[in-house]
């Protein structure tokens, strides 16, 4: 059945664990033709759906059998009366398997079948079924080519199954790629459709399982998990007689001069979360602003860690990183966040900081980095990390025993057991200053309320996702104090207080 983005299933798989559910469905006893015959029609039913008005069809097919899929769809589009064109990249004598049997099928149809020429028109909707997702290095020509006059035509465009030339396993652009404004795949959602480049190509994305045997859909190994409204991990409701001492006390150090609102957003963040009880250590400078914009919080103004050694007997979680710096100032608040056995969730400057050797990471840790920041505590190049996030997640997951939650388009969180969950979820106006900052006070606030830490880091990644997407319909301008009323809200509906 098919499935927009707001209805997908949750399981996400690699290219390779794909075509191991399409090779036992053919075991199992469906024919391979037959499951190109429904990724076809899947195809045909979408493309209609989304231009109800076209009546032409230009398809650039390849060499495997996302090509076969073009074929038939080319077969269904001149049944229907629309004129249809084939523009055969390679030549489609060569076809085989199921493959062969589709183009066979659109030559008995008398479908139009030329050679894709770079002086080639395109007209009406564009199919792409150039590459599928069994392609690993660059796109070359003469698909680049072909790719190009795609995006040049300013026409609109449907993709089967991948658009042609995105990674199925990273959501790595693989030098080019089709930008598709739909995007129609088939038995299992891969995991490239939902973090890296793929917001940039996918455009809306329609899924049919082509009626796999749901037991065996079950059954199958998965690469990720699709963090979904129905399915987040869920704080549990409060008794009437609850009172602050039960949901945790959250200390947050950071704010070193000239970076005193990283710790006040991420404070106000914790506070508006559900934590019981918000402390804030930073400059002593800095304590008139931040007990003028958080009232409820206990501000201490500290010149070094030894001052915070009594507080730190006291609280339950640390969010350590908004606004460190790292000075003298940071590198000793650090310290002391290091040697205290207590959950952490670390962010920004303590990252950079743990890149560079000078503190080991505590057990019991989240570490929220972006690209940038990933890279430097992996000991590779931004591009390293955004060529292959899912294995840059779990490599820093490994390698730091901790939750990971990995940026960017398609956030990855990564737990040291080989859990990983993907959040697609966001809005490009969320590309502004002190985010990052929120989202750390926000994990703080629900590891103090008793979550375990991936869950905690889940459900944090989707509200704070949620809530961007929700501003970012304002547009540009999108302040990071925007997103905390929106993720209070947004946490009362998942888990309202009371029952």
């Amino acid at each position: 059945m098919p499935h927009t983005k707001d209805d997908l299933p949750d399981a996400l798989y690699s290219a390779a664990q794909v075509r191991g559910l399409d090779a036992s469905l053919i075991t199992a006893g469906t024919k391979g033709f037959e499951l190109m015959q429904r990724a076809a029609r899947a195809t045909w039913r979408a493309l209609v759906r989304q231009w109800p008005s076209a009546t032409e069809l230009s398809v650039l097919a390849g060499q495997g059998n996302n090509a076969g899929d073009g074929y038939l769809v080319a077969v269904l589009a001149r049944r229907a009366g629309w004129t249809v064109r084939v523009l055969a990249v390679g030549d489609p004598q060569r076809l085989q398997g199921d493959a062969g049997l589709a183009h066979a099928e659109a030559v008995s149809e008398k479908v139009s079948i030329e050679a894709w020429r770079e002086q080639s028109q395109l007209r009406g909707v564009v199919l792409d079924a150039l590459l599928g997702t069994g392609l690993s290095g660059d796109v070359r020509d003469p698909y680049a080519s072909a790719i190009a006059a795609i995006n040049a035509s300013g026409l609109p465009v449907a993709a089967v199954d991948i658009p042609s030339g995105l990674s199925a396993d990273t959501g790595r652009i693989l030098a080019h790629a089709v930008r598709a404004d739909l995007t129609v795949t088939f038995i299992g959602l891969k995991v490239g459709l939902f973090t890296g480049d793929a917001a940039d190509v996918v455009g809306e994305l329609v899924f049919n399982d082509l009626h796999a045997d749901p037991q065996l859909l079950e059954s199958a190994p998965v690469s990720a998990r699709r963090l979904t409204a129905g399915k987040l991990p869920c704080l549990a409701a409060r008794q009437p007689a609850s009172h602050k001492g039960k949901f945790g006390h959250v200390l947050l150090m950071g704010g070193d001069r000239g970076f005193g609102g990283a710790i006040l957003l991420s404070a106000q963040s914790a506070l508006r979360s559900g934590a019981g009880m918000v402390s804030v250590a930073t400059r002593s400078e800095h304590v008139p602003a931040a007990l003028a914009r958080i009232p409820e919080a206990m501000v201490v103004g500290a010149s070094s860690a030894n001052q915070l050694m009594g507080l730190l007997q006291k609280v339950s979680v640390l969010v350590v990183g908004p606004g460190l710096g790292q000075a003298a100032w940071g590198r000793s608040l650090l310290s002391a966040a290091a040697n205290a056995p207590l959950p952490q969730v670390w962010d920004a400057d303590a990252l950079n900081m743990l890149a560079e050797g000078r503190v080991r990471l505590p057990r019991d840790c989240v570490i929220t980095p972006h690209p940038g920041e990933a890279a430097r505590l992996l000991g590779v190049s931004t591009a390293n990390v955004q060529a292959d996030r899912p294995a840059a997640a779990h490599a820093l997951s490994k390698k730091y025993t901790a939750v990971v939650v990995l940026k960017g388009a398609g956030s990855l969180i990564a737990s040291p057991d080989g859990r990983l969950a993907v959040c697609h979820q966001g809005h490009p106006a969320m590309a502004t200053a002190g985010l990052g900052d929120v989202l750390a006070g926000l994990v703080g606030a629900l590891l103090a309320q008793g979550m375990e830490a991936f869950d905690a880091a889940c459900l944090a990644v989707w509200l704070h996702a949620n809530a961007g997407e929700q501003q970012g319909k304002f547009g540009r301008g999108l302040a990071a104090s925007d997103l905390i009323p929106a993720i209070r809200q947004l946490l009362e509906e998942q888990a309202p207080c009371l029952k």
